[in-house]
């Protein structure tokens, strides 16, 4: 194989997964590869954040395989139900991923600083003047280095996400997960998230959007998906996804969002 061939960051093949008699996620498979950025579409309801979820192993899948950079977290043989390696390697293949979420998440009792560093010193070790450095630096990269010593409570929604975004880098993902980051922010603040997201693009991390903002995913992401009921309705390169959408389905959504 050429060595000019994309890594495969992430692959997921024929997950489903079910809560009691609702079946939520009805074979879905997707490869993300290495810098690109895919933004997963789709109305309420139609699986995305629950795929997203069961890539980071905060669900766990009943059928199917993932693999995370070639190592494998969960598979299954035909019809069996999946199976996960062991603890220890689950929490060395997460470590490739960061996740971001629509409530933000940060811990209200510590300052925007020691929100960032708690993760690199609880879970990977590290030393307090070894990491403090490197937050100080990602504040600086989502514009928020007069923060330093505030408390979430002290912050707008859209520099909670943007503290969140820091945090995540931290610990310095390959992978960056994000589960509708500016649903909960008032429109006027979403700009500023979706502009740091923007420039983490430019600067090739890999990431994996579920967003109901269609500009981003027009102008952002290398290519679309489309999800409902589920399934994986369509996709493909962002223009053409936009341009000339092929599914009825995804025609009827896209209509009533743009």
């Amino acid at each position: 194989m050429p060595s000019t061939t994309p890594d495969v960051m992430i692959s997921a093949q024929g997950i489903h997964k079910a809560f009691g008699n609702n079946e939520v996620l009805r074979g879905v498979s997707l490869d993300l590869l290495r810098g690109e950025v895919v933004a997963v579409i789709g109305p309420s309801g139609s699986g995305k954040s629950t795929f997203l979820r069961c890539l980071n192993h905060l669900e766990t899948i009943d059928r199917g395989t993932i693999r995370i950079e070639g190592a494998v977290l969960a598979q299954s043989e035909g019809e069996a139900r999946a199976r996960y390696v062991s603890e220890a390697e689950i929490r060395q293949i997460g470590r490739k991923m960061g996740m971001v979420f629509q409530s933000f998440n940060l811990f209200p009792h510590l300052t925007v600083l020691e929100n960032i560093i708690e993760a690199p010193v609880i879970v990977k070790g590290m030393k307090r003047e070894d990491i403090i450095p490197k937050a100080e630096a990602l504040l600086a990269k989502v514009g928020l280095s007069a923060k330093r010593d505030a408390y979430p409570n002290h912050l707008s929604g859209g520099q909670k996400q943007r503290v969140a975004i820091a945090r995540a880098l931290a610990m310095e993902p390959d992978i960056l997960l994000f589960d509708e980051p500016t649903s909960a922010l008032d429109p006027e603040l979403t700009g500023e998230v979706l502009r740091t997201m923007r420039e983490l693009a430019e600067e090739h991390m890999t990431m994996l959007v579920v967003t109901h903002e269609m500009g981003f995913a027009r102008e952002v992401a290398n290519r679309v998906i489309f999800m409902d009921g589920g399934h994986i309705v369509e996709q493909g390169p962002s223009e053409a996804f936009f341009a000339a959408p092929r599914h009825e389905r995804t025609k009827a959504f896209l209509q009533n969002m743009l």
